[in-house]
Formats: structure tokens, C-alpha cells, sequence
């Protein structure tokens, strides 16, 4: 369901990590000790390889602006890189730091789609629609690409491939995907026969496999700073530490109250994603926080490799899936799975999906997990993005969990567009509004939903292999 060197002692790191130092789990064969307490957001991997970076001031004035954005995920940063590029006085403000959601713990796959289905997608907003909204995540891929490429960040390291795979036989119906995505699209994908997927992923738990040569996986967090920075360069301002506490509005001109300052702007877009808190009630009750998970590896690279043999990121095609890639050339796993909407992360983080690993690759059962983290994305009840209007100058682009890497870039573009006047994109996203997310009735729902995704995915394995 989810498509998504270290320099530990540089200053600017430190800076952003918790006060709680960061603890090394060690895990090795059967010995899965308990792993309590990890910080949710200092033991992050991206975060001990970022490159050098200064952290962005608290905001302690009152600013004036043409627009305020408010989060700086990847949905903020683009969004405001395209107001600023445009000539628009843009400050950006961050309640944490810059990409400290999802949009710097993610998986870092970049890659077209949604977390829904197009069929699903299309029943809303019919044939053409779903169409129209493909191209644009597909759109999405070529932004992050070309961000990368003309402001050359370097440290973003984007790596072309990506590979889903399959646990059960489904090699039909991965064809026919293959040959309706050429025809529609004239986008071309590799299918990979079992064996051929098992000469660059030795477990004998994949069945086929399809890759997608045109998307790509890379560090987010390294991305989102070199946007930041960006942005800074054409005048925009950016704000750490200053949550935005209250909007209110004095004729055509917006206030937005921050602990120690003031932003005034005509024009306010909300980007906020898992961590949403109630400043725009609306918006808060329209999402449901989902907690995903990851782990890295030691160094490794000669165990890992009698594992996996491929530079593509992997992803398994199961509702409760697996998704993992090679760093540090290939040295180390990058592994992410299960999702829960529980508020707190298991004790037994690192341990679960060291478990998960090893249930696909056994070879791989003496590999120490280093770091463990977890983060929230926002899905709404819909699994697509929430971008639109609530009131003239009051504007929201939102919920691109799971598949984020790629909707945050289109969805920052399309909404900017619609504030500079320039196009009405934004609108393709109108069917998929802002659905009361049920509370606490909604929360239990989706986490049932997903218990029954996991017994209907064993299921449906277990056949699978017993067949073939």
C-alpha cells in the first residue's frame, strides 16, 4: 500500500536531532532484543546523511508577503518554488524543520501512479479524468527529475529503476497492465519472468516481476534541501521552528500568528501532511495519520549482495507490502513495510522488520538493522490528494500518502498554478474532496482494513506457492 557516508558528528546535523541521542539497534540472527524508544525522527537515516546545511531561522517579526505557505514538505517547497520563480514574495513557514514529515523519512521511489487505483479513479472522475490525472503523476516524475538536474543536487543521487514484484502468480495480468499502459500512454515497461527475477533478487518468494525504467529513487531529504535553498536564492523566505498558531483575516489580507511573529499575505496555502494539527479544522478532520516504518542495515555489501543483485528499488504488489532498496553503493538496506494507525510505534520496531527480511531473503538472517524510524502520512478516505480552495485566498494541497514521491510535485505545481492564475490543473483533483475521515470509527476501520489485506495477501500467497 505503500509506493514509496555517514557524518554523524557535523554541527548542522546535530542541530536537528532531538535532544534524546539516537540509539544503534543491534539485531543479529535469532537474537531480536526489544527496541524501545528509538526517536521517530533523529534516528532517520536521511537525516545522518544530509548534506551540509544551515538551519533556517525562527520567524520573530511580522513579514509581508504575496503568499504564505504553511509546511515545508515536498508539496510546500514545490509550490513555493513555483510562486517564487514567477516573481511572487513567498515565505514559507515550518513548524519543525524543513521535509521533517514523511517527505524526509520516506522510501524515496519517484515513480507515476497514485496510491489508488485507476479504475477506482475513474468511477469518480470518469475515463478522461482518471486519464488526465495519470499524465500528471507521470508529469510529477519529470519535475523531481529536472529540479535535480538544473539545480544540481548532487546529493539527491537519483538512480533510474524501479521494480515491482510479485509473491503470487499474477504474470497475465502484469502483461496485460504492461500492453494497456504502452496503448494509453505510450509509456513502455519491462515484464521479468521468475526467473529472470531471480537472478537479481535470490528468494524464492517472488513470481515475476515489472520494470519500470523511466522512474527512479534517490534521497528526499537532500532533495527537499536543495529546493529550500533555492528558494532562498530567489528571495523567498524560509521559517523553521515557527508553527503557524492562528489565521485570521483583516479585509483582503490574511495574519498568521506564529509563537513570536507575524506573516501577513492576501494568499494562504496549507501543505501539511501526517502531522496536521487543528489550525484549519476542516482540514484536519478530512485525513487519517497513518504510521509506516523503516530500518537500514549495517554495512554489508557482500551479504547483501548474495540477496539482492539489482540497483532498482523493489516493491512487492501485496495491499500489505514490503519496499526496500540498495544505499551507500549498494553497502547497506534501506527497507520500509507495515502501516498502523496507532500513534505510537511498536517497541519491537527494528525487530519486525528484520523479520520481514529474512522472511524474504534467509540469507540475510545475520545482518544487523543499525537505525530504526517511523513516520505519519496523511491519507484521505479516498487514497488520493486533497488539493483545492476553501474561501477566496485560502487554499490547501494535502494527503499524498503513499505515493508521495511524485503527487507532492505535481500537486505543489498545479495549486501554485491556480494561485498565479496561470492554469485551473488543480481542478482535475475537485472529485476527491475533503471526506470527514470518521474519527475515531474511521480509524478503526482503516486499521481492520488493513489486518484484513494482510490474512487476504497470506492467503493468496500461500496458494500461489503451493501451485507453483
Amino acid at each position: 500500500m505503500v509506493r514509496r557516508g555517514l557524518y554523524p558528528s557535523h554541527p548542522s546535523i546535530t542541530s536537528w536531532r532531538r535532544r534524546k541521542s539516537p540509539q544503534t539497534i543491534n539485531l543479529t540472527g535469532g537474537d531480536l532484543p526489544v527496541c524501545e524508544n528509538v526517536p521517530e525522527y533523529s534516528n532517520n537515516y536521511y537525516v545522518q546523511t544530509i548534506s551540509v546545511h544551515t538551519p533556517y531561522p525562527r520567524l520573530t517579526q511580522t513579514e509581508e508577503a504575496d503568499v504564505c505557505v504553511i509546511g515545508a514538505g515536498l508539496a510546500g517547497l514545490t509550490a513555493a518554488l513555483t510562486l517564487a520563480r514567477a516573481g511572487k514574495r513567498v515565505v514559507l513557514l515550518e513548524a519543525e524543520k524543513v521535509a521533517w514529515g514523511a517527505s524526509g523519512r520516506n522510501g524515496g521511489v519517484v515513480s507515476p501512479g497514485y496510491s489508488t487505483s485507476f479504475a477506482k479513479i475513474a468511477k469518480r472522475a470518469g475515463l478522461d479524468g482518471a486519464k488526465q490525472l495519470h499524465l500528471l503523476s507521470m508529469e510529477g516524475v519529470d519535475i523531481v527529475r529536472k529540479n535535480i538536474a538544473s539545480l544540481d543536487i548532487q546529493d539527491a543521487n537519483p538512480i533510474d529503476g524501479t521494480l515491482k514484484v510479485s509473491r503470487y502468480e499474477n504474470s497475465a495480468e502484469a502483461k496485460e497492465n504492461i500492453q494497456w499502459l504502452e496503448k494509453t500512454f505510450n509509456y513502455r515497461l519491462e515484464y521479468k519472468s521468475k526467473e529472470e527475477i531471480r537472478s537479481l533478487l535470490a528468494s524464492d518468494k517472488y513470481m515475476n516481476g515489472v520494470l519500470n525504467p523511466h522512474a527512479f529513487h534517490f534521497h528526499p531529504l537532500n532533495y527537499a534541501l536543495g529546493l529550500a535553498k533555492e528558494l532562498e536564492r530567489l528571495g523567498g523566505k524560509v521559517f523553521e521552528d515557527s508553527r503557524a498558531l492562528k489565521i485570521s483575516k483583516a479585509g483582503a489580507t490574511r495574519h498568521i500568528k506564529t509563537a513570536q511573529g507575524t506573516v501577513k499575505a492576501p494568499e494562504v496555502l496549507v501543505t501539511c501532511g501526517g502531522y496536521t494539527d487543528d489550525l484549519v479544522p476542516r482540514l484536519a478532520r478530512s485525513y487519517i495519520p497513518i504510521s509506516t516504518y523503516m530500518v537500514v542495515t549495517e554495512r554489508a555489501k557482500d551479504l547483501i549482495g548474495t540477496a539482492i543483485k539489482s540497483s532498482s528499488s523493489i516493491g512487492d504488489t501485496r495491499r500489505s507490502s514490503d519496499y526496500y532498496r540498495l544505499v551507500d553503493d549498494g553497502e547497506r538496506i534501506l527497507w520500509g513495510g507495515m502501516i498502523t494507525t496507532k500513534q505510537a510505534e511498536p517497541t519491537r520496531l527494528g525487530a519486525l522488520l528484520k523479520q520481514r527480511m529474512v522472511d524474504t531473503y534467509p540469507q540475510l538472517a545475520d545482518i544487523r538493522i543499525e537505525r530504526s524510524w517511523s513516520g505519519k502520512m496523511a491519507y484521505a478516505k479516498h487514497l488520493m490528494p486533497q488539493i483545492g480552495k476553501l474561501d477566496d485566498g485560502l487554499w490547501y494541497c494535502m494527503s499524498f500518502g503513499g505515493h508521495g514521491m511524485n503527487t507532492t510535485a505535481i500537486g505543489g505545481t498545479v495549486i501554485a498554478e491556480a494561485i498565479l492564475g496561470q492554469s485551473n490543473r488543480y481542478t482535475l483533483f475537485s472529485p476527491f474532496g475533503l471526506e470527514w475521515n470518521g474519527s475515531v470509527a474511521g480509524t478503526a476501520a482503516v486499521q481492520l482494513t488493513y489486518w484484513y489485506y494482510q490474512l487476504c495477501d497470506f492467503l493468496q500467497e500461500r496458494k500461489s506457492q503451493r501451485l507453483h
